[in-house]
C-alpha cells in the first residue's frame, strides 16, 4: 500500500540508468586549496617523513557516554581514590594550550550530544614534552586517542588525565565555526558528515529516526510478522501510480524499473503461504523535489492475512503511537509552532465528511453533482482537460477536490476513508457499497503518512483493473499501472482475505523530529551534481 500519492508535479524527466560501460563520470574538480589547507597538507608531509601517518593500532576500551553515564555522580574525591584507567579516542572540537598543560575536548559518536564528549588534560610531564609540542600544532578536527586516568576539574567536568596521547587522523579541511556550525541549509545537505560533526541536534534526528525504526521491527515482529526481503529491480513497475526509473540489465537485455512498491511481491508471499510479512524497504520515483518528496524513500508496508482495513487501521494507530513514544519518549509532541498528539484515538472521516468539515460551503447536493465538482476544481487551477482528470468520475474529482480544500488542514492524525474504485485499482471494493473501496490514508499535519486497504484478492476483477489501467495509461497517464499477468496468474491459485498497508518512514520521522523538510531526516537526500 504504497504512501505518498503523487501530485502531478511539474519538471518530471525520465531518468535512464546507464552501465557503467558507458564510461560516464562526472567532471573530476579542480583541486580546493586556500592556506588553512595548504598548511594542513603541509603538517601531514611531515607525518609521512616520520612514519605511519595514519595509524591503525588503537582501540579504544571505552565510550563518551558511557563514562559519562557510569561516573557523572560519582564525587571528585572518590573518582581520584578509585584511579580508574581509560582509554578513548575521538575528533577534537576545542583545545587549550597553556604552557606545560593544555586541554582538548573530543566527541567519539557515543552520544548525539553532549553525553557524547569527554575532555582530555594533557600535561609535558605525564605525555613527555616532546609529545606535548606535537600536540600544540595539531589542529581542531583531528582524530586524537588518549589513555589515563579519570578525574574531575576544579569545574566539575569528568577529564582523562592522559599518560599517552596520539595522533590517528590528520584533518586536511577546517571544521566550520564551532558557535555556528555549517549556516548554508544547501551544504548542511551536501556534506552531511561536517553538519554531523558540527550539529547535535542533526545527529539526535538520526538517533531518534534509528529508535523509531526498531521500535516499528519490534511490534511487527511481536505480532506475528515475518520480515522478507523483495527485489529493487523489476521487470514491470507495479504497486503504485508512480513515474519509474528505468535502466536495461545488460546480460538478460531487458529493460528494468526500480521498485516504486513491494506490494504485488509481497501479496506473492501471502498467496505462497506466509501468513504475515513486513518489509522496511527503499522505493525510487521518477517524480517531483519538493519538501515533501525525494526520488529516493524509504516505506515499511505490511500484509496480514484475514484481516482488513478496520483491523488494518487500530493495528497502524497503535504502531506509529509506540514509535513516538520510543523515539522521543512522548506521544505528545511539537510540531512547528502546534502540538501533535498521538495518543488520541485517530479521527475517521470520508472523503466528502472531510471536505465538509474543512470547507462547509459544500452542500451534499454539490459535491454529488459531478459537473459542479469539476467547476470547482477549476477555480483552484486544476486542469481538468487532461487525464488523469479528463475522464475521470465523481468519486475521482471529488477526491481532487479533497485535495484542494481539506488535505492541508488535516493536522491532528485523521484517517480518510472509503476511497473510489476508479483511484484504488488494488484494493478490495465494498460489498455494500458500488464502487467504493475499503481503504484509507492517514494524514498527520497535511501530509499523507499511510496508505492501506482490504486487498483485492478476486484474480479476475484485478485482470479487469489492470485492462483499466493499460487504457488510462494509453489515453495518457503516464502513473497509471502496467498489467502484471504474473500477478494475476498467482492470485488465480487464491489468495486468502488479507490487508496490507504502507507508511512513509521518512514522512513519520519529520513529525517525531519536528523536521519541516524530509531531506532533514535522511541522512544523504539527492541534491542537483554541484556543478
Amino acid at each position: 500500500m504504497p504512501p505518498l500519492a503523487p501530485k502531478f508535479e511539474a519538471h518530471r524527466h525520465l531518468f535512464y540508468c546507464h552501465s557503467m560501460s558507458n564510461n560516464e563520470q562526472p567532471p573530476v574538480p579542480p583541486q580546493d586549496e586556500n592556506q588553512i589547507i595548504a598548511e594542513r597538507r603541509a603538517k601531514l608531509a611531515a607525518l609521512r617523513e616520520k612514519g605511519v601517518p595514519f595509524p591503525n593500532d588503537f582501540v579504544p576500551a571505552d565510550r563518551a557516554a558511557d563514562l559519562h553515564a557510569k561516573y557523572d555522580e560519582v564525587s571528585k574525591e572518590d573518582l581520584e581514590a578509585q584511579g580508574i584507567e581509560v582509554s578513548i579516542a575521538g575528533r577534537m572540537m576545542l583545545k587549550r594550550v597553556m604552557g606545560k598543560a593544555s586541554f582538548a575536548t573530543v566527541t567519539d559518536g557515543s552520544g548525539a550530544k553532549a553525553e557524547g564528549r569527554i575532555q582530555f588534560y594533557i600535561k609535558s610531564d605525564a605525555v613527555g614534552a616532546e609529545v606535548h609540542d606535537a600536540f600544540k600544532h595539531w589542529d581542531l578536527g583531528d582524530i586524537i586517542a588518549a589513555k589515563g586516568k579519570l578525574f574531575r576539574t576544579r569545574t566539575g567536568e569528568l577529564t582523562v588525565e592522559a599518560g599517552e596521547v596520539r595522533l590517528l587522523t590528520k584533518s586536511l579541511r577546517p571544521l566550520p565555526d564551532k558557535h555556528h556550525g555549517l549556516a548554508d541549509q544547501e551544504q548542511k545537505y551536501r556534506q552531511r558528515y561536517v553538519d554531523m560533526i558540527m550539529s547535535d541536534e542533526t545527529r539526535a534526528t538520526f538517533v531518534a529516526r534509528s529508535k523509531a525504526v526498531s521500535s516499528i521491527r519490534n511490534v511487527m515482529t511481536e505480532a506475528g510478522f515475518l520480515e522478507v526481503e523483495t527485489p529493487m529491480l523489476h521487470p514491470i513497475p507495479g504497486g503504485a501510480a508512480a513515474k519509474p526509473f528505468i535502466t536495461h540489465h545488460n546480460a538478460l537485455d531487458m529493460q528494468m524499473f526500480m521498485r516504486i512498491a513491494p506490494e504485488l511481491y509481497l501479496k506473492r508471499l501471502i498467496v505462497g503461504g506466509f501468513p504475515r510479512v513486513f518489509e522496511i524497504n527503499r522505493n525510487f520515483r521518477n517524480e517531483g523535489v519538493s519538501p515533501r518528496h525525494n526520488p529516493e524513500f524509504t516505506m515499511m508496508e505490511f500484509y496480514a492475512a484475514y484481516a482488513d482495513y478496520r483491523w488494518l487501521m487500530d493495528f497502524t494507530e497503535q504502531l506509529i503511537r509506540r514509535a513516538a513514544i520510543e523515539a522521543t519518549g512522548s506521544a505528545v509532541l511539537q510540531y512547528g509552532e502546534r502540538e501533535l498528539d498521538l495518543s488520541k484515538p485517530f479521527e475517521r472521516l470520508t472523503i466528502t465528511g472531510a471536505i465538509k468539515a474543512h470547507a462547509p460551503q459544500y452542500s451534499d447536493e454539490q459535491l454529488a453533482d459531478i459537473e459542479f465538482v469539476r467547476a470547482e476544481l477549476k477555480k483552484f487551477g486544476a486542469n481538468v482537460s487532461n487525464p488523469p482528470l479528463k475522464n475521470a468520475g465523481l468519486g475521482a474529482l471529488q477526491l481532487a477536490l479533497f485535495e484542494e480544500t481539506a488535505e492541508s488542514k488535516l493536522w491532528q492524525p485523521t484517517y480518510i476513508i472509503d476511497y473510489p474504485i476508479e483511484v484504488s485499482p488494488l484494493a478490495r471494493e465494498s460489498d455494500t457499497r458500488k464502487g467504493v473501496t475499503e481503504r484509507f490514508e492517514l494524514f498527520i499535519t497535511g501530509r499523507e503518512i499511510a496508505n492501506g486497504f482490504s486487498e483485492l484478492n478476486d484474480a479476475e476483477d484485478q485482470a479487469a483493473r489492470f485492462k483499466a489501467q493499460v487504457a488510462a495509461k494509453d489515453a495518457g497517464d503516464e502513473e497509471a499501472m502496467f498489467y502484471d499477468a504474473d500477478f494475476v496468474r498467482a492470485l488465480e491459485y487464491g489468495m486468502p482475505p488479507t490487508g496490507g498497508c504502507g507508511i512513509g518512514i521518512d514522512r513519520l520521522m519529520m513529525l517525531l523530529t519536528n523536521s519541516p523538510n524530509i531531506r532533514d531526516v535522511i541522512l544523504f537526500p539527492h541534491m542537483r551534481r554541484e556543478d
